[in-house]
């Protein structure tokens, strides 16, 4: 159980650790690629609005500063747009880009490269009707960012280089993933060697009550044999039977077998079980428990039906697996109305067996029913007071799975029955 803890407590952590890294880092990459298309768009906007260009106010000068070169006539730097003059002016030299026009008819028109040689220009009017073809306004093409637009009768697709934009986007992005997997693999390092002193407290808590459990098991069959021992006496001075001696007895039995199922459950808890493993056959076992039980189901009233699955083998406690098949079909029994139905079914999945008990029952809640499996688990608290269950039963079926290495589930499909599904390792 200790180590089940210890697993789920690193899982948990690390997932914590994963989620809120994957949030943070997806956030940080998004903000950076919007970040990125926005600001494409904005030039990719300046060039649709100038039919395929930068205007001229843009242009800095190549010489002396304060030159202007292809100035408008009145020359003031004034006349330029707000934006153009907050440094922005070197924006049309930093910027590769092309345009490509179409007819009406998606014809090619002409094209315009003079401001990009990485690309001919059949390699650009290649690009441009693929890109055309998907009828998309904008979008990415091979390191671009593109935007079509109708521009005097025809159509207009201006293609913005960003290939390093997207390299320095790729780059970061890889950066970080890469640091996060390092810091998620440093944090599940550091919980693998700390997580020990953190579920010691608990580990030593759960030790001190398996210990008292057994010790107060083995305590409690001293008195429990004296005071059988003393109703018989009492008994034979009485010459004849009491009611009251039969309660003690039939009390004493109860707690006699209260005490033997809990440290039997200790025993089956226990980090390493003390498991007698031996090569047996489980479909033998299973039908050789379940034939035991025809006899009780037919004075009960109850259907019955068993299907054992032949020759499944594996390795584990032959006590304790009858223990296991014997619990399920006692509770299923116990806890089946009169003229109600118990169905056993072994068959094999896979590398595992599959123990399945399905008995019809009182109206549960549907789903997932995994809270019977703990100790002293009770559906219905006035049903095991008349059947005499401690609630013990099937968290002995629990523990004896899991000492085999299984997994075991409980479940209602329809709120009327009650399904306990047990999965055994096979050899």
């Amino acid at each position: 159980m200790i180590r089940r803890l210890r697993k789920k407590f690193l899982l948990a952590a690390v997932a914590a650790v994963f989620l809120v890294l994957l949030v943070l880092i997806g956030a940080i990459n998004a903000i950076n690629y919007q970040s990125l298309v926005r600001e494409a768009d904005a030039t990719l906007e300046i060039l649709v609005q100038n039919k395929g260009a930068f205007p001229r106010q843009m242009l800095r000068p190549l010489g002396e500063p304060g030159e202007m070169r292809d100035a408008p006539p009145d020359g003031g730097r004034d006349d330029a747009p707000e934006m153009h003059r907050g440094g922005f002016g070197e924006l049309a030299y930093q910027s590769r880009f092309f345009a490509v026009w179409f007819d009406g008819d998606g014809n090619l028109s002409r094209s315009s490269t003079e401001n990009i040689v990485s690309l001919t220009e059949e390699n650009a009017a290649e690009m441009a009707q693929a890109v055309l073809a998907k009828g998309r306004e904008k979008g990415f093409a091979d390191g671009f960012r593109y935007r079509r637009a109708l521009c005097d009768g025809e159509t207009m697709l201006v293609f913005l280089l960003c290939d390093r934009e997207l390299g320095t986007f790729r780059m970061f992005l890889y950066a970080s993933v890469g640091i996060s997997f390092v810091g998620i693999l440093a944090v599940f390092l550091l919980l693998l060697l700390f997580s020990g002193r953190i579920v010691r407290p608990i580990a030593e808590s759960y030790e001190k009550q398996k210990r008292f459990i057994t010790d107060a098991g083995h305590e409690l069959k001293t008195p429990i044999t004296i005071i059988r021992a003393d109703a018989d006496v009492l008994e034979s001075e009485m010459a004849g039977e009491s009611e009251w001696i039969e309660d003690i007895r039939q009390q004493t039995r109860r707690l006699s077998e209260l005490t033997a199922d809990m440290i039997f459950l200790s025993r089956m808890e226990e980090e390493n079980a003390a498991l007698q493993s031996q090569d047996l056959s489980l479909s033998e076992l299973v039908e050789e428990t379940a034939r035991s039980f025809q006899a009780l189901a037919r004075s009960r009233n109850k259907r019955f039906r068993a299907s054992v699955a032949p020759e499944l083998r594996m390795t584990g406690d032959e006590k304790a697996l009858a223990r296991l098949v014997s619990v399920l079909m006692d509770n299923a029994m116990k806890y089946s109305p009169e003229g109600g139905s118990v169905e056993l079914t072994l068959e094999k999945t896979g590398r595992n067996g599959k123990l399945t008990v399905k008995n019809s029952s009182q109206p549960m809640e549907k789903g997932n029913a995994d809270h019977l499996l703990e100790r002293f688990a009770r559906g219905d608290s006035s049903r095991n007071s008349e059947s005499g269950g401690f609630g013990l039963g099937l968290s002995i079926a629990r523990a004896v799975t899991e000492a085999h290495r299984g997994r075991i589930h409980a479940q209602s499909e329809d709120g009327e029955s009650l399904t306990v599904t047990v999965e055994l390792p096979l050899v």
